[in-house]
């Protein structure tokens, strides 16, 4: 992959937020390549088959705060509430991760994650000089599938989603009180198809702004914070208005490198059959901006982590600055409620 179609991306500065827009990302035989990995990586899982939380939070899901805003506010455009079920086969959508640092799951991927063009807009977008490109997976959404507003899990030195509760880490980044700690990570997502609907939308200046909307459009892309600006995907098309007949187990196959046909199956039944011309297929890219070596030292070796029990003690402490917390600290599931509520503001509905 070399950097010549570069020349053409586009590049937004703002009080609020930073981002890069690739238009064309790739040469075009190269983005026609990655449709083929992707039929040749062959089966992707729901992305939502993840346990839910112990110890803090207990009980709920591990991205709850999402989940409960969509449930009560009808996602961005506000749409009439469903029930659980449906909500579940709306928002559970394919993912399969394709590298994780130097552990290749997809061979031919590695110029995608040591991509320089990304590298570069990272520097730019958090002014740090120091990109270690960190991970590369897919998500894949069906007719009828939509991903809801959320800003991703931040890490932490000593935090992260590996050994801890993923909405816990969306509360610390949006508090402002673990700054200090905070792993800054840029995330570019491209495209590789046109897909009906499922636009990417997102909010560039701030959840009381609008929502920039992004079509899906062969071989572009866009780089951002995606910790700290709050995105979503907006509904693919669908023939119906009825949830898709998702459910945890199910996979999504390739029919075979170059077919451009897939099958989701229950086991060895056949749910339904899709071609690239339905679906929404997208590649993430993340990579750790550093200010220095110094800093990138301090989280490989853990000389200045913090502790969950730091983290909680923290927030119960402002949580009562606040008024939210009198007396005992609530219950673990309460607790978590309370956190989300206060420091996690999304985006209100839209008329679409």
């Amino acid at each position: 992959m070399d950097d010549g179609p570069l020349a053409s991306l586009w590049y937004r500065s703002m009080a609020t937020a930073t981002y890069r827009s690739f238009d064309p990302l790739l040469p075009d035989d190269d983005a026609e390549d990655v449709l083929r990995l992707c039929e040749r990586f062959g089966s992707y899982g729901l992305y939502s088959e993840e346990g839910l939380n112990e110890g803090i939070g207990e009980g709920l899901p591990q991205r709850f705060d999402s989940a409960f805003n969509y449930v009560r506010t009808g996602g961005r455009f506000g749409r009439a509430h469903e029930d659980l079920n449906a909500l579940i086969a709306r928002t559970n959508y394919f993912r399969e991760t394709y590298a994780y640092g130097q552990d290749i799951k997809a061979p031919g991927i590695e110029p995608f994650l040591n991509f320089d063009g990304f590298v570069d807009a990272a520097r730019e977008i958090f002014d740090r000089p120091i990109v270690e490109p960190a991970i590369v997976f897919a998500n894949m959404l069906l007719p009828g599938q939509e991903l809801a507003l959320h800003t991703d899990v931040a890490e932490f030195r000593g935090i992260s989603r590996k050994h801890h509760p993923q909405w816990l880490c969306v509360v610390m980044h949006h508090s402002g009180l673990f700054d200090r700690w905070r792993m800054p990570i840029a995330t570019a997502v491209s495209w590789y198809q046109e897909a009906r609907g499922g636009a990417f939308a997102f909010y560039p200046d701030g959840a009381d702004a609008p929502a920039v909307a992004l079509s899906v459009r062969f071989n572009t892309a866009v780089i951002l914070d995606t910790d700290s600006v709050f995105h979503g995907v907006d509904r693919v098309n669908s023939p119906t208005d009825d949830a898709p007949p998702f459910k945890p187990g199910m996979r999504v196959h390739s029919l075979g490198e170059g077919t451009g046909k897939w099958v989701v199956r229950d086991g060895d039944e056949v749910i339904g059959s899709y071609t690239w011309d339905e679906m929404r297929f997208s590649i993430s890219w993340k990579g750790y901006c550093f200010k220095d070596e110094a800093e990138r030292e301090a989280w490989r070796t853990g000389s200045d982590d913090i502790s969950l029990d730091l983290v909680l003690d923290t927030l119960e402490s402002d949580l009562r600055k606040r008024g939210r917390v009198n007396g005992a600290r609530p219950p673990k599931k309460e607790f978590a409620e309370v956190l989300v509520d206060e420091y996690i503001k999304f985006p209100s509905p839209v008329a679409e």
